[in-house]
């Protein structure tokens, strides 16, 4: 027995008429009735269009309509007709049922990058927050005028030494702020400031060597006894640097 599409196509060419001729006649487009004779079902749509389309197509060719239905129903060759647009088989028996889903590579390409997004993100985050090892956790952000009795915080503790910040033979550290930025800065092995602090911030501080770590080293500007040794870095970089004054 033909094909459903060949069988279609004969009984057209047998009146001698053209795909644009029938689709004038019918009112459906010429390339649904091309995908009929190709039997190309997924470019009609759901299964209830093409049985429409079928009907109508086969009684103006004069074929059964109901035999050409049931046909697509069964399949060619009884094993069933798929439209994987609407994700239906119809079995040998007429019975619909869904077949399985798979997801789309594109759908697990893009699970995947918005993944590693989301963990970049969370890296950098931390990367941004951690302090030097054996450090605290930054604290609040400090005010943009420092008060006289900043200097006797907790945040800055005595040299082990005993050697008061600010001794004349010791050399001058300064850091300049431009941004907001955590840092911390070990003077001698014990001296240091802590924190998260706003732009326009200037911290200076006196030792003979000093490990400055920070979260944003485009915002420091870095001063050894007024000889500007430029910024730390580039934008949200974390960079630590050990300083001899």
């Amino acid at each position: 027995m033909p094909a459903l599409g060949q069988r279609f196509r004969a009984a057209r060419e047998a009146r001698g008429l053209s795909l644009a001729e029938v689709a004038e006649q019918v009112r459906i487009r010429a390339v649904y009735l091309a995908a009929i004779e190709e039997e190309s079902w997924n470019s009609i749509g759901a299964p209830v269009y093409v049985r429409g389309f079928l009907r109508t197509y086969a009684r103006f060719l004069g074929l059964d309509a109901e035999e050409v239905v049931a046909a697509f129903n069964l399949g060619d060759e009884g094993g069933g007709a798929i439209v994987p647009s609407q994700g239906w088989v119809v079995d040998a028996e007429g019975r619909r049922r869904r077949r399985g889903l798979a997801l789309s590579p594109l759908i697990w390409l893009a699970s995947l990058v918005a993944v590693v997004l989301i963990a970049f993100v969370v890296y950098n985050e931390l990367t941004l927050q951690k302090p030097a090892p054996g450090g605290t956790s930054s604290i609040a952000l400090a005010t943009l005028s420092p008060s006289p009795a900043e200097s006797a915080s907790p945040g800055v503790t005595p040299s082990p030494t005993g050697s008061p910040l600010g001794t004349p033979t010791m050399h001058a550290l300064t850091l300049r702020l431009s941004g907001v930025c955590w840092l911390r800065v070990v003077v001698d092995g014990g001296a240091s400031i802590e924190g998260t602090f706003p732009a326009g911030t200037t911290k200076t501080l006196y030792g003979k060597s000093a490990i400055v770590r920070v979260g944003n080293a485009a915002a420091v500007d870095l001063v050894v006894d007024g000889r500007d040794l430029g910024k730390m870095g580039g934008p949200g970089s974390v960079v630590e640097r050990k300083i001899v004054l």
